[in-house]
């Protein structure tokens, strides 16, 4: 179960943001967390794009979370609508991609 939330997109489609581990930090003492946006069809789309880069276990129950407008604007603007970032990170920190993350 992953912090996060949703937004309804005017379009019908969803924006998913989830707050992660990273994958790394079992190398880095074990702290850190990343934000993830992903635009899809629906949650369980955004969801199983997640999973299908190795994130197993995410699941979104609730609301908690929300995207911000900042950080639908920066998904719905990248060719791969899947995004992250350092969840401690400054608001100038670039959005990387995820697929970038687990390569």
């Amino acid at each position: 179960m992953a912090p996060g939330g949703f937004s309804r997109l005017p379009s019908g489609s969803v924006v998913v943001a989830l707050t992660l581990p990273h994958p790394d930090a079992a190398r880095h003492g074990g702290t850190g967390t990343i934000r993830v946006l992903v635009h899809a069809a629906n949650r369980q789309r955004a969801l199983t794009r997640v999973r299908n880069l190795g994130f197993r276990s995410v699941r979104l129950t609730g609301n908690a979370e929300p995207p911000t407008p900042d950080e639908i604007s920066a998904v719905l603007h990248h060719p791969d609508g899947m995004v992250w970032r350092r969840k401690e990170a400054c608001d100038t920190d670039l959005w990387q991609p995820l697929s970038a993350l687990r390569a």
